[in-house]
């Protein structure tokens, strides 16, 4: 299983291994590169914590040593990189990379397009809050943030086409105030939904679990730079009561 996202897969990735598991059987080999304003081709920096772009984690290489096996990915949150002024082109290069490899592993993959149905409830004053508290960096206005979001969202949607992934869009009613993320309360079927490609059987919801939100939250990345220092951790970092195990980039 192979997820690559930011803070909505970050905080959602009890529910996301749960929901997986019972689209594909327990136990599970999940490689994950994740992260709150994790980029898909820089490094980024939130709150003194350095992760490296996805493409550039090591992933990549430890998904290359793993054996021949049915493959599931997810590729989500994308957008971040529109607040850090990469441009349209970049970003939408940077997925096309991260889809052809997956499609060399012929894996099962779904691509959640961007949440721009949220764009037209979107107020200048409440963007203005929302970039300032996530993206303090970014200078862009609202209405050029919209432009480009839209462009990257067709972009992808068509990357995501040509090569046969499941493209799945968000529902306007999975967010509130904050037109990013998707409210807690809407998780189990918000991930039902967005990964119910996965398997050709219905899928319930998952059922919420602290030992296994705490065991997921408590993993370390490979490779992370906090406040300067470097810090490197052995994977998997985290195997759950099912077996399943949890590598993060």
């Amino acid at each position: 299983m192979v997820l690559l996202g930011a803070s909505n897969l970050t905080r959602g990735i009890s529910t996301v291994a749960e929901t997986a598991a019972r689209a594909w059987g327990r136990p599970l080999d999940v490689l994950a590169a994740l992260g709150h304003g994790r980029s898909y081709g820089m490094a980024s920096t939130v709150l003194g914590r350095t992760l490296p772009g996805i493409l550039q984690c090591g992933l990549w290489a430890a998904l290359a040593a793993r054996p021949v096996t049915p493959t599931a990915a997810l590729v989500t949150d994308i957008g971040n990189d529109l607040f850090y002024a990469a441009q349209v082109d970049q970003v939408a290069e940077w997925i096309e990379r991260c889809l052809d490899r997956l499609v060399a592993l012929d894996a099962r993959t779904i691509v959640t397009r961007l949440p721009v149905c949220n764009l037209p409830r979107v107020r200048p004053w409440q963007y203005a809050i929302v970039r300032r508290a996530l993206f303090p960096s970014c200078r862009l206005a609202l209405t050029e943030i919209a432009e480009r979001a839209l462009a990257l969202d067709e972009r992808v949607s068509q990357l995501a086409r040509e090569r046969g992934c499941s493209l799945i869009e968000p529902r306007a009613e999975w967010y509130g105030f904050d037109p990013i993320h998707v409210k807690l309360r809407h998780w189990p079927h918000a991930w039902r939904d967005l990964l119910r490609n996965w398997s050709d059987a219905e899928i319930a919801p998952a059922r919420a679990s602290l030992a296994r939100w705490l065991t997921l939250r408590c993993c370390a990345p490979e490779r992370v730079v906090r406040f300067g220092i470097e810090r490197a951790h052995a994977q998997p970092s985290g195997r759950l009561d099912d077996g399943t195990t949890i590598s993060l980039y």
